[in-house]
């Protein structure tokens, strides 16, 4: 009895034992594999960045003559030279010029609409617009940058930078209402019972409570409408012809001609207007991340 009891004992507490050690084994199995996979992604997303910068590097004639990714037999600042010299800084200013007055407008407009959705109630006019900005986002720029075209001649606004600014903050509008939105939700009902038992109007209470509580959806969407407008190649290029009008990504047509094309030059000017994006999100990254996760966690 007593060696059938320890056999039966004995089979019983090895078996979860082995269980327990196959599961381990299968997890870390598929985290050897995730990992790997990993590697091969992280190659496969820096191989382009190595050969932008890299080639940035290179002559022109250095560039033809040498591997793909080989580095430069000489190192030559030659088309960073050449991308500075050609009018560089004006269509920097005109980038930020665009960036700022498109964001700024964007982000304020669609606070107060998202604060209007949430507190005023169930209104058919608050129901109807909110219908509204969440049928912007069905609607792609390129489907209605004929009308854009259209009524931005009509207004006189073409070949200026307001006239690329207005459809910049009409498609930063509706992602904007629908993150800041969803943020609002999230504040407790009691603060603002609160703020209004101590006498404070809507306005108040907006721009004294929900405004600084929703601080980090703000930073996520002007980072996320700033970075938009920054890299946006369609606009500049229907809506302008002065060459002093562009923005930076309209710029890379400066270094392509009829016979050839300046590989380095492009380059380099791909990543002088990177720089100025990377280091905006590396002030705003935290921020960014909170937003994005705060105001979607119900």
């Amino acid at each position: 009895m007593a060696t059938t009891a320890t056999h039966t004992v004995s089979e019983h507490g090895a078996r979860p034992v082995a269980g327990g050690t196959g599961r381990v084994a299968r997890l870390a199995r598929w985290n050897w594999l995730g990992g790997l996979s990993g590697w091969i992604w992280l190659v496969v997303v820096m191989l382009p960045i190595y050969w932008i910068v890299i080639s940035s590097f290179k002559s022109q004639s250095n560039f033809f003559a040498t591997k793909p990714l080989a580095p430069p037999q000489e190192w030559s600042l030659a088309a960073y030279r050449l991308v500075i010299d050609s009018d560089f800084a004006r269509y920097f200013v005109n980038s930020v010029a665009v960036t700022i007055g498109a964001v700024i407008p964007a982000v304020v407009i669609s606070f107060m609409a998202a604060f209007a959705i949430v507190r005023g109630g169930n209104g058919l006019f608050l129901r109807f617009s909110n219908g509204l900005f969440l049928m912007g986002l069905a609607i792609p720029l390129q489907a209605v940058i004929i009308p854009i075209y259209l009524i931005i001649i009509r207004m006189r606004m073409y070949d200026t930078l307001t006239g690329m600014i207005l459809p910049s903050i009409a498609f930063a509008i509706p992602l904007s209402v629908l993150v800041l939105s969803n943020f609002i939700r999230d504040v407790p009902r009691e603060l603002f019972e609160s703020m209004r038992l101590d006498g404070c109007t809507e306005w108040g209470t907006m721009w004294r409570l929900a405004f600084p509580l929703t601080r980090p959806a703000l930073v996520t969407v002007s980072i996320y409408n700033a970075l938009q407008v920054w890299n946006n190649f369609l606009l500049p290029l229907i809506l302008t012809q002065n060459p002093t009008k562009r923005t930076l990504p309209l710029a890379l047509f400066e270094y392509q001609g009829q016979y050839g094309v300046n590989v380095p030059a492009i380059l380099a000017s791909v990543v002088l207007t990177t720089l100025p994006v990377l280091i905006f999100y590396a002030v705003g990254r935290r921020q960014l991340l909170a937003g994005l996760t705060a105001g979607f966690s119900k």
